[in-house]
């Protein structure tokens, strides 16, 4: 592109730096630039990790081995393998049905998801490296993990628009008069506007801090993440489409099994059941997430071999590198409401996760990784609700169990969409998974007096199983404004 406007008119050789700058303003090209930089940045910044790497690769790598024991034993159990190659009917019949996957009849219900967050919450639970291996220590006391987490003055730091109770879009709109909100509304459409014809990913960024008209949220989202979709990137996932038509993979249906359990049974998402099949499925299928994420401990290359005829064909399984934990779809569903286009929808999702949700179900050291995330949330609720703290402890209950589907799923499938979706704008604009941890403080706090009347898990879970009450951005700004 910057050839082609080199080569025009408007530079000129005399005048040669000036012109080209002021030719790339008129073009656009100087916000792709930058956005280009801003993209490679994100995505290249080098893996903050700590210095006990090599003891979470350990774990990571130890429970991958455990997952593909797993998963080979119930190939075994069922008499199928990891992986086949269609025959040219079963191909014609899913390309034919492939706008309607939900009709695609394939008999699941011997299929079980490989792991839930229980089962990875007690991966987590015996992290016990040589830092916190003391007989005499209660085996539940998570809190002993040798990383440094942010504490609440550190939040209130990073979160400054929250802490200092400036009017966000997204607050209960019954907080306000509706001329207000109306007001606001359109003052963030006006601003909104400006950012998108201004074209430039940070200022985008900034302009998420305060919340986002929902008509702007998809671009909004593109902008930041760089996930424009060009022609390039249809033909890129028509070539995972074919490559799903070409092999079975055992990995589809614990794909389709956990959107049937989740996605299928919710109200809130049942209507988007065909383009999450869609989307899932491609995303097994596609080697770059796996190329994205090689610096990340423990993703595992299985070597595994598809006969017919002649022919023998070597694929890596799965070829995302990402094999689907129970609720897994749930980071692809919030975006159904954003994007009517598979595509679009594909590689937002896709750049999402990379950037984001890998590190939820991923045993690593990292600052926004799941065991720094949950530790986090443990010292907080140790901190500023004691009384909570030792009533989980008197009970026998880790703290963390019961919200660890929160933090795994990012509250995706909690939360009702609209508030999902402000709790999602926070990560994007902060750059941070931190206020997942938060927030699942807050809804305890919010949620304590009924907590403090019962002992039993069961009926913990039952108190805080339905969120539909709960209002993102003024429970997290109570929060960070409380002294």
């Amino acid at each position: 592109m910057f050839q082609k406007l080199v080569s025009t008119p408007s530079v000129k050789y005399e005048d040669f730096k000036d012109s080209l700058l002021k030719a790339m303003k008129d073009n656009g090209l100087d916000a792709s630039l930058r956005n280009n930089v801003y993209h490679w940045m994100k995505t290249k910044k080098k893996e903050i990790g700590s210095p006990h790497d090599t003891f979470f690769r350990k774990a990571q790598i130890h429970w991958d081995k455990r997952i593909h024991k797993s998963l080979n034993s119930m190939c075994t159990e069922l008499g199928i393998n990891l992986a086949k190659i269609r025959t040219v009917s079963e191909r014609e019949e899913l390309a034919g049905k492939w706008g309607e996957l939900s009709n695609y009849e394939v008999d699941i219900h011997k299929y079980r998801p490989v792991y839930a967050p229980k089962d990875f919450f007690e991966v987590l639970l015996n992290l016990k490296g040589p830092t916190t291996r003391n007989k005499g220590s209660p085996k539940w006391e998570f809190a002993q993990m040798p990383l440094k987490v942010k504490n609440l003055a550190d939040l209130r730091c990073l979160y400054l628009e929250l802490s200092r109770g400036e009017q966000i879009l997204g607050v209960n709109s019954s907080l306000f008069s509706s001329r207000q909100y109306s007001a606001l509304e359109a003052e963030r459409m006006i601003l909104g506007d400006k950012v998108l014809i201004k074209n430039y990913a940070p200022m985008a960024q900034e302009f998420l801090k305060k919340g986002c008209p929902n008509s702007l949220r998809a671009k909004i989202w593109t902008l930041i993440l760089g996930a424009e979709v060009k022609p390039y990137h249809y033909g890129y996932f028509e070539s995972l489409k074919d490559s799903v038509l070409q092999y079975d993979l055992m990995i589809d249906k614990l794909i389709i099994k956990d959107i049937n359990l989740t996605a299928s049974n919710d109200d809130q998402y049942f209507v988007f059941e065909d383009v999450l099949y869609q989307v899932l499925l491609c995303f097994s299928r596609d080697g770059e997430i796996l190329k994205d994420l090689s610096t990340q401990p423990g993703f595992m290359q299985v070597v595994i071999k598809g006969k017919q005829s002649n022919t023998e064909n070597n694929i890596i399984f799965p070829p995302s590198g990402v094999i689907p934990f129970h609720g897994f779809t749930m980071y692809a569903a919030p975006f159904c409401y954003l994007y009517d286009d598979p595509v679009q929808l594909y590689f937002v999702f896709r750049t999402f996760y990379i950037r984001y949700f890998h590190r939820l179900h991923r045993v690593c050291g990292n600052p926004q990784g799941v065991v720094s995330l949950c530790l986090q949330y443990e010292k907080m609720l140790q901190c500023f609700e004691p009384g909570l703290w030792h009533h989980f402890r008197k009970c026998q209950i880790h703290p963390v169990r019961v919200v660890i589907k929160w933090i795994m799923r990012a509250f995706s499938g909690h939360l009702p969409p609209e508030q999902l979706l402000n709790l999602w704008d926070l990560i994007l604009a902060y750059d941070s998974l931190e206020i997942i941890p938060l927030l699942a403080v807050d809804i305890l706090v919010f949620r304590k007096d009924n907590l403090l009347k019962v002992n039993t898990l069961q009926n913990i879970e039952a108190v805080l199983a339905d969120l539909s009450s709960i209002s993102v951005i003024p429970l997290l700004q109570m929060s960070l404004l409380k002294e």
